[in-house]
């Protein structure tokens, strides 16, 4: 039940169920981070580091952290938890590729674009040796880096990709996450028409799944851009519920 709530196509479960182990913790800190209940997720989280100290799991709970840290816009402080994820990886494949992908990300976030591309690189090695859903993150922070340095059209074709590979994984999370990124992209590229479409449709899916912290997200876009199916009063208030809702549950939005 937790790997469906994490993974899979039951994302917009609560209560979730008790865990008995440190991965159970961790899969129940995914599933909860995703539906912005970050205080329940950091607790979990917690609760793995304590037992776990190095190798794949201490590395994995370190990155989710650093995951709901860049969520909320603090990229610098993701940063260290990312470097913390890698020093403990112990060289496993999904751990150490992972934490490379999130340090890619916080490096994007401030703006060290270079070091962002050498640590995607680093990780592009480790895909094949990694589970599948490595490759859909790999696509999205891809095309977070080519919007942030102007190149639109690789944007589309990294976040198409993305949601290629997303289709495959059976996971609600990631399909939807694929969605958001391939919205943003079709906006650095002036398709704007497209990009609503795909936010319109997606904003709807969130809401729906409960992943609060995603409705967040894309009504901040269709602020920018309009939306075709509701009107800027309600695109204003599904923010501003959104992340009213992310700060009971745990959150501090950078910035706010």
């Amino acid at each position: 039940m937790l790997a469906n709530a994490a993974f899979g196509d039951t994302p917009q479960q609560w209560p979730l169920p008790t865990a008995r182990s440190a991965e159970e913790l961790w899969l129940r800190a995914v599933a909860a981070g995703g539906q912005g209940r970050y205080a329940n997720a950091n607790a979990d989280l917690e609760c793995v580091r304590r037992t776990e100290r190095v190798g794949r799991l201490a590395s994995l709970a370190h990155s989710a952290h650093a995951s709901f840290l860049r969520q909320l816009g603090w990229h610098a402080k993701a940063r260290g938890w990312d470097g913390r994820a890698l020093a403990v990886s112990a060289a496993d494949p999904e751990a150490e590729g992972d934490a490379l992908i999130g340090l890619a990300a916080d490096a994007l976030g401030i703006g060290r674009f270079a070091a962002s591309a050498t640590a995607l690189r680093r990780a592009e090695g480790l895909l094949g040796v990694s589970p599948p859903r490595l490759s859909v993150r790999f696509g999205w922070v891809s095309a977070e880096l080519a919007m942030a340095t102007g190149d639109g059209a690789a944007a589309v074709g990294h976040a198409e990709r993305a949601r290629e590979l997303a289709g495959g994984l059976g996971s609600f999370r990631h399909a939807v996450k694929s969605e958001v990124v391939l919205a943003a992209a079709l906006c650095s590229d002036g398709r704007l028409d497209r990009s609503r479409e795909v936010a319109d449709a997606a904003l709807i899916t969130t809401i729906d799944l409960g992943f609060v912290p995603l409705s967040w997200a894309l009504a901040c876009l269709l602020g920018d851009i309009g939306s075709g199916n509701h009107s800027a009063a309600q695109v204003v208030g599904i923010r501003d519920v959104s992340a009213d809702t992310v700060r009971r549950r745990g959150g501090v939005l950078f910035g706010r």
